[in-house]
C-alpha cells in the first residue's frame, strides 16, 4: 500500500500560521494565497519556519536585490504612510507586516519585474 507521507513540521507551521493570520487580523482568502505560497516554495518555507523558530528573519533569500526584511520595512513604510503619522504606534500590527513581507517575497518570486516597477514607483526610490 502506497502512503502519503505527510511532513509533521509543515503541519505545525500550518498551526502557527493560522495563529498568526487570525491575531494579524488577515482575511481567510488573503491567507489561504499566502500559504499555498509558501507550501509551493521550500526556500520561502524554509524562511518561514525560521520565523516561526526564532520569531526573527533568516534573511538569507534574496529575489532582485531585495530581502524580506527589505520587504517588512517596505510594510511598514505603507502602514505609515497610509495612517500619515511617520512612526509606528501600538496598532501597527508587526505580524501583519512579517506576513505581508512573505506575500512580497513570493510576488517578486512569481514577477519581479512588476513588483520591483510597484516597490520603487511606490517609494520613489531605486532600492527599499
Amino acid at each position: 500500500m502506497n502512503g502519503i507521507i505527510l511532513d509533521g513540521r509543515r503541519i505545525k507551521a500550518y498551526e502557527a500560521f493560522l495563529s498568526l493570520g487570525e491575531y494579524a487580523g488577515r482575511e481567510k482568502e488573503w491567507l489561504d494565497e499566502l500559504w499555498s505560497d509558501l507550501a509551493l516554495d521550500n526556500e520561502l518555507m524554509d524562511e518561514f519556519m525560521y520565523y516561526l523558530d526564532h520569531h526573527s528573519l533568516k534573511d538569507e533569500l534574496k529575489r532582485e536585490g531585495y530581502s524580506l526584511t527589505d520587504m517588512y520595512v517596505f510594510q511598514m513604510d505603507r502602514y505609515n504612510l497610509i495612517r500619515d503619522i511617520g512612526k509606528n504606534t501600538e496598532s501597527c500590527n508587526k505580524e501583519s507586516m512579517v506576513l505581508g513581507a512573505f506575500k512580497s517575497m513570493a510576488d517578486i518570486k512569481k514577477n519581479p519585474e512588476e513588483y520591483v516597477k510597484r516597490l520603487t514607483a511606490e517609494r520613489g526610490q531605486d532600492r527599499l
